[in-house]
């Protein structure tokens, strides 16, 4: 039988050691359980097989919650202090890039700073989970189309964005684009807190409400430009504030009613 969730569902990819599974998550922080579930979620309706796990398990791992099966879409410059900050004007339409799937990592995977980068930064952003394959859709029913949300970090190399022509390389590459925790559907994101912390010290503090293009005109945007198809990820932008990471910090990037994606950063000697 297909079980019915109170209030948001919060949708976990993990394993112990053996093909990734999905769970509902249940519980407070800290003591959080994985209710495992038959199947993808994003195809198939929630139906717990009966198996509990806690997260805190020996040999439990959270995976990146969804591995997009064509793309990532990002957009620049979708909040205004942040386009100021770089010393850029505000876009009159969404800036759109591409990031490859290779660049995702889950929870508490290493962000490993490349060689040829000397200046990499943190992006904290909401990230949007496309459940139906989606073309032209109208903004009004955008959100219809959307499997759910979750929190990324759109790790840029700096100084390669400044210096390249296009920004395939500065924001493409391997381990550039950390998601997690979990996904959570049918949420309002109108007005999220994002924010993220460097060592425990706050970086970025903006709100959802404070994008230049909110989620369903994204949504509606890009489906002009691609087909979107279930698993596709878009990040939304992110707000002002972003620094520099170098080896051995530690960012956790966190938006409200979601939760912490949390990454160690390395660089390779």
């Amino acid at each position: 039988m297909t079980r019915t969730y109170a209030g948001p569902v919060r949708i976990a990819r993990f394993t112990t050691g053996q093909d990734p599974r999905y769970a509902v998550v249940e519980g407070e922080p800290g003591a959080e359980e994985l209710v495992v579930i038959t199947g993808d979620p994003i195809y198939t309706p929630i139906q717990p097989t009966g198996e509990r796990r806690r997260l805190d398990d020996d040999g439990v791992r959270l995976l990146a919650p969804v591995i997009p099966r064509s793309k990532i879409i990002g957009v620049g410059r979708n909040y205004a202090d942040h386009a100021k900050e770089m010393g850029n004007e505000v876009p009159t339409a969404p800036l759109l890039f591409l990031k490859p799937n290779t660049s995702v990592i889950g929870p508490d995977d290493p962000i490993v700073l490349p060689d040829w980068t000397e200046h990499v930064e943190h992006e904290a952003e909401l990230a949007v989970v496309i459940g139906k394959v989606t073309k032209d859709v109208s903004p009004e029913r955008a959100l219809d189309h959307v499997f759910g949300f979750t929190v990324a970090n759109d790790v840029t190399a700096r100084d390669i964005q400044r210096s390249d022509l296009q920004w395939t390389r500065a924001k493409g590459f391997d381990g550039s684009c950390p998601i997690g925790p979990w996904i959570v559907p049918g949420l309002d994101v109108e007005d999220l807190a994002v924010t993220a912390r460097v060592n425990g010290e706050t970086k970025q503090d903006g709100r959802t409400s404070q994008m230049i293009f909110d989620t369903a005109y994204l949504v509606s945007y890009v489906s002009e430009v691609f087909t979107l198809l279930p698993g596709d990820v878009i990040l939304t932008g992110t707000p002002a504030g972003v620094s520099p990471i170098v080896d051995r910090d530690v960012v956790e990037v966190e938006v409200e009613s979601i939760g912490v994606l949390r990454n160690p950063v390395l660089r390779r000697h």
